[in-house]
Parts: structure tokens; C-alpha cells; sequence
């Protein structure tokens, strides 16, 4: 399993959540939205630039910025 950033995954990339690199605030906030460590998520697709990023979280998708997203460690098979 490879470990990269949820900003670094391509669309359409699967992944389990492996760790949210980021104060309490910031944790208690993703667990909100349903993202915490164990977690499968699907990179949906992300916008022009920097940009948000479109995540499927369980049956929902949640839209995070890509300061979020470059906080948020993903393990992946690729």
C-alpha cells in the first residue's frame, strides 16, 4: 500500500483514510462530514487549479479544499 495525500490522488482513485495531519478543529470538523482514519473514500474529481476536490464518503459527496486535501494522508493499492 502507497501513502499519498488525498490532493495527490487521481480521479476516480480509491483509498482507505489513513491519518488527518491537522490540529482538533480540523479533526473534529472531517469526523463532521464523516471523514476519519479507517475510512474508504472515492476521489470523485477536482477543480481548475487549486481547487476544491468532489470526495464520495460512504453514500454522500462532500467537496473539501485543497489545503484539506493536502493534509488528509490516503493509503492506496497503486
Amino acid at each position: 500500500m502507497k501513502k499519498i495525500t488525498l490532493a495527490k490522488m487521481k480521479a476516480n482513485q480509491k483509498g482507505k483514510i489513513s491519518e488527518i495531519c491537522g490540529g482538533h478543529l480540523l479533526q473534529s470538523r472531517m469526523m463532521g462530514m464523516g471523514i476519519y482514519p479507517g475510512r474508504e473514500i472515492t476521489k470523485l474529481s477536482h477543480f481548475a487549479l487549486r481547487g476544491a476536490f468532489a470526495i464520495k464518503v460512504g453514500r454522500g459527496t462532500v467537496a473539501i479544499g485543497h489545503g484539506v486535501a493536502g493534509k488528509i494522508i490516503v493509503e492506496t493499492n497503486d
